[in-house]
């Protein structure tokens, strides 16, 4: 299973958003890129991705949006091909409305929220003995790392992870890894990620 984390310092963190409006609701637009990267492909939905959503932006931080839907996603669209990004917003929506203070909640099948912060959610990755990288650079390039079975890939907004989570990453020994000397939007990356582990068969 492959694992994406997608950290964004102004994610909107309730669900009284405008769909129309998403880039006025701490970048959503991105967000919903990522996600159509991580599970779309042609003619079909990835069932080996776990998604980690982590929102730091107002009114009510940090909330942990975890998606592994497989053949469920957008159940309700699951004849159509013609999914866009509205109808992403509206399933981001729809799961923040759902929150519940005190409990990790599955919203519907293969989708929880939860409050829980971004350290939380990579240790308690790690304790499940996930490889993790932060998406740096300068870090190691993706195709010079020999394992990456079961690996979870750190991603963060158009304004990269802050200073002081990435001391804690620092002191987790995180592994920097890169996909080349160009800096790429995250939608960007999480395809080439997903390129790479194809390629290898994993």
């Amino acid at each position: 299973m492959r694992h994406f984390i997608y950290f964004s310092k102004s994610a909107r963190t309730s669900g009284n958003f405008n769909v129309n409006e998403l880039m006025k609701a701490g970048r959503m637009d991105i967000v919903c890129q990522v996600i159509m990267m991580a599970f779309f492909v042609s003619h079909h939905i990835r069932e080996n991705v776990k998604l980690h959503l982590i929102f730091a932006g107002g009114p009510d931080p940090v909330k942990h949006l975890e998606m592994c839907p497989g053949k469920n996603f957008m159940a309700d669209n699951e004849q159509r091909r013609d999914i866009s990004q509205k109808d992403i917003a509206g399933l981001i929506k729809k799961i923040l409305c759902k929150y519940k203070k005190g409990e990790k909640r599955e919203v519907s099948p293969g989708y929880f929220i939860e409050k829980k912060n971004f350290i939380d959610v990579i240790e308690e990755l790690i304790e499940q003995g996930k490889t993790i990288y932060l998406l740096d650079k300068k870090g190691e390039d993706i195709r010079d790392v020999k394992k990456l079975d079961d690996a979870t890939f750190i991603i963060g907004d158009q304004d990269g992870i802050p200073k002081r989570e990435l001391k804690k990453l620092k002191k987790l020994r995180i592994k920097k890894i890169s996909v080349g000397n160009q800096i790429y939007f995250a939608s960007q990356t999480v395809t080439i990620i997903n390129n790479e582990l194809d390629r290898r068969n994993i």
